[in-house]
Order: structure tokens, then sequence, then C-alpha cells
């Protein structure tokens, strides 16, 4: 246990109303092997008995720091964490999930021996297993697939790559890009693409060191700035930041509910869809939103265009990645992977 003040991991611990699984998200961080990290809590205006298991536990284990502030949210609590940190590695958890024993240490020597890395994640394990929706099951299986920091970067545009409570990242980093913004959408998708914007690489630890709870009440499943719509703003922001600031506008691969619901948020942003690309034969030779949907062979037209792949299955997400690299356009330059 650390008996100086500058520990090498600070962990950024929100809770608001996290009595039923507080101690044992706790104690999975106290049971770690790697023993050199501070744990900063903040109590984000709990009404339960939040508060007398943190003071508890702050008597018990002097790693454990505690503040309280009103019921600002999770942005706020986190920046209030991340201002109080001592250490140069941040890591973040939740109060409902479990940390396997090897987490940190695993973490911490990941990016000590990987310097060009600026964060890195863990595989994950959602539960209780036995209420786990089909959904859940294929984004874990999703999630598990993307290890190495190229495969990250791939899929950066599908979904949010690592799982959240998952993250250690150099304090550095987190700093250089303003630390945790609230725009409305989700938080932590939000540092992923804009870390990635400011050249920050990522990868995973490729074991499953986090237990992550699934919950009915999990704020995900009901506050707007989780909503299917929310993370489709999220990518279309920083598409047009980075990967469609230099193209002649965008081709949208997939006529479906996710291609047309692309192309509304870029329309609404400025973006000029040129065309739709389809393998649907009634679709093709149709107009969407003024452009028009051509089959695949068209694709070529439109070479100064950014193509985005927006197909909602891996397994046709794959094909077009293989049509669209077989008829020369470069991935992350050329086209994109969305969903």
């Amino acid at each position: 246990m650390p008996t100086h003040s500058h520990p090498a991991i600070s962990v950024l611990l929100p809770v608001r109303d996290g009595a039923p699984f507080l101690q044992d998200a706790l104690d999975s961080l106290f049971r770690q092997t790697f023993a050199d990290f501070e744990i900063i809590a903040v109590d984000d205006g709990s009404r339960d008995d939040t508060p007398k298991i943190l003071a508890e536990n702050v008597a018990g284990d002097p790693r454990l720091r505690v503040v309280r502030q009103e019921r600002l949210g999770v942005v706020p609590a986190l920046e209030h964490a991340r201002a109080l940190a001592r250490a140069p590695y941040l890591a973040r958890m939740d109060a409902d999930d479990l940390a396997e024993p090897a987490r940190l240490a695993s973490q911490f020597a990941l990016l000590e021996n990987e310097p060009g890395l600026g964060a890195c994640g863990t595989l994950v394990r959602y539960f209780p297993r036995r209420s786990l929706k089909a959904g859940a099951r294929r984004y874990e299986q999703w999630l598990n697939g993307l290890v190495d920091a190229a495969a990250i970067e791939r899929d950066l545009f599908v979904e949010c790559p690592i799982a959240h409570p998952t993250l250690l990242l150099r304090g550095a980093c987190l700093a250089a890009v303003g630390g945790y913004v609230d725009r409305g959408w989700p938080e932590d998708y939000d540092l992923v693409l804009r870390l990635w914007e400011h050249g920050v690489r990522f990868a995973k630890v490729n074991a499953s060191l986090l237990r992550w709870r699934d919950r009915p009440d999990r704020l995900s499943r009901f506050h707007p700035s989780y909503s299917a719509a929310a993370f489709r703003r999220c990518k279309v922001h920083y598409l047009t930041r980075t990967l469609l600031k230099a193209k002649d506008g965008a081709v949208v691969w997939g006529a479906g509910p996710t291609g047309k619901a692309f192309a509304r948020v870029l329309a609404e942003t400025g973006a000029r869809v040129r065309a739709f690309v389809d393998l649907d034969p009634r679709k093709i030779g149709q107009t969407i939103h003024g452009a028009p949907v051509l089959s695949p062979s068209g694709v070529g037209r439109y070479r100064g265009a950014l193509v985005l792949a927006a197909v909602a299955q891996p397994g046709a997400r794959d094909e077009v990645r293989a049509a669209l690299t077989a008829a020369g356009f470069v991935e992350l330059q050329d086209f994109v992977a969305v969903a």
C-alpha cells in the first residue's frame, strides 16, 4: 500500500445512490494486485446510504478519498475527481461494476511498456448472465473482438470501442483534450473520439478484467444523451471534423434505415450526401434525400468523397469493406464503417 502522496494511478469513481452495489465495487478495487493507487469517489448528491458506506471505507483504507457535490451529473463528478487526482495515470470505475484483481496491474504494465499508447481498456463480461438480452451479448462479443490499436480504430465509428469503466489513460492526454465535456451525447464516446482526433492510440489488455453489471435502470437505457440519435450526432460531429474534412461530401453505402439516418444528420450539419449505394435492385435508380441510389459498381465515380459503410450487420459490414478494398479504396482514408 502506498504511503506517499503521489500514487501511480488515480481511480475516478463517480457515484449517486449506489448503496446496493458500492461496497462490492470498492472491495474489488481494494483486492487489486497493484497497490499503488488512490480512489477518488465523488458522491453526486446521494440520498441513500452511499455517504455512510464511503465514510466507513475511508476509515478502513487511506487510499480512498471522498468528496461530495450537489446533484450535478456524471460529467461534473468526473471533472471534480480529475481535478483532485494526484497520479499520472487515471482509471475509470463505476460504482456497480467489479474489477478483477489483475485489472490495474495489467493495464499499468501495458501503458508502461507501450509508450505509443495513450489509453487502454480491457475485455468485459456482462453480468448477471441469466437476464442478459441477445443485443447485449452481441455487443459484448463485438467489443471483446477489438483488442489491438488497428482494430479499435477501424471500428471507431461503429460504436464506442472501449467500455468506459475499463479505461486507463495518461492524465496528460486527458488534460490536453480538455477533460470530460457534456455535449448532449455520451460523454465516454465523445472522449474517445476526441482523444483519437488528437492522435491518441488505444489498445486493450486481452483479458476479461471487468465484470460489467447489466441493470434495467442503467442511465444509458433511458437518458436521451445515450439514445441512438445522440450517438449518431456524436459520430457525425467527429466525422465532419476529421475524415470528411478534406472530402468532397459523402457517399452512403446502405440505403436502409441506418444509411438514411446518417444521411439526415449529415444534411443537418451541412455535409453533402453525393449518392447512396445499395444491392437491392428495387432501390437502385431511386433518389433519396436528393441523392441517387447506385449499384456498387457506381461507387468509383465518387473517388473524392468519403464512403460511409452504413450497414448494421457485422457480416454485411465485412462484405462492404472487402468490396471497397478490392476497388482500391483505403479504410480510414477513403471509407469508414458506421452504424
